[in-house]
């Protein structure tokens, strides 16, 4: 099975990464749509980590994985 997820990272008030993931985002996502739900989930202060506070973005990238399960129990 394939997987995409949209993944984002920001910068906490210690100076340490946190990360959010999307799984399945949207075929033509674009990077301008990204970076305006990176501004508003700042601008909101909608998330917090451990670190604190979310002050900046750092990343944000799609990621496509291929998995193969061998075995459920």
């Amino acid at each position: 099975m394939i997987r995409e997820y949209l993944q984002m990272t920001f910068r906490n008030q210690e100076g340490g990464n946190f990360t959010l993931s999307v799984y399945d985002p949207k075929d033509d996502l674009t990077s301008e749509e990204v970076e305006a739900v990176m501004d508003i989930i700042l601008q909101n202060n909608t998330f917090t980590s451990p670190g604190g506070d979310l002050k900046s973005k750092s990343a944000a990238r799609i990621i496509t994985r291929e998995v193969e399960t061998l075995a459920t129990y």
